[in-house]
């Protein structure tokens, strides 16, 4: 049985720039970019009022986008406490805005997602970006960073563990609850290996 195609939507966030993503595909096929961009909110404005603007831009891509899942960049404990916590705001209004609507979130740490796209958890920004151009077979590389790294962990989510379980989840969402979901045998992430 072929794996059905996932709509999945990358969402990297953040207060100053928000990283928005889109693909389309199965695992061990090509992969479509559906849409990128990036939400940019001033610093010197009230953390409501930017968070409202990250929600307002979300819940757009949303309903243009009508992805079957929500990949979210997992937040990690850094040094400098402002930039995690504005972070982690982000990443709850983007979680907050597919729970309403019934999507599967799925949160993918940065060095999984690393992995998934270059095969090395260690890669700099310049190497995902590389990749999700390579990937996607894109022209140029999408800027800034934060717009790769949205559409990184869109593909990372189609390509990496759990795949069964979350396509089984999206057609659940589509009205298809369980609809039957097997992996091919042997079945390998076109990531695994690179």
């Amino acid at each position: 049985m072929r794996l059905p195609e996932l709509r999945v939507m990358g969402v990297d966030p953040g207060l100053t720039r928000c990283g928005l993503g889109a693909v389309e595909g199965r695992p061990g096929a090509q992969l479509r970019m559906l849409a990128v961009g990036v939400v940019r909110t001033p610093a010197e404005d009230d953390i409501g009022a930017r968070l409202v603007a990250i929600e307002a831009e979300i819940e757009r891509w949303l309903d243009e986008i009508r992805p079957d899942a929500v990949a979210v960049e997992r937040v990690f404990a850094q040094h400098n406490v402002r930039t995690v916590m504005g972070t982690a705001q982000a990443s709850a209004v983007a979680i907050t805005c597919a729970a309403r609507r019934g999507l599967p979130v799925a949160l993918h740490t940065p060095s999984e997602v690393k992995a998934a796209v270059t095969g090395n958890g260690n890669a700099d920004k310049k190497q995902v970006g590389a990749m999700v151009t390579r990937v996607l077979r894109l022209d140029a590389m999408p800027k800034p960073a934060d717009a790769a790294d949205a559409l990184a962990l869109a593909i990372c989510h189609v390509w990496r563990g759990g795949v069964q379980n979350r396509l089984a989840q999206a057609l659940a969402a589509k009205g298809r609850p369980g609809a039957a979901v097997a992996l091919p045998p042997g079945y390998r992430h076109p990531g695994a290996g690179r």
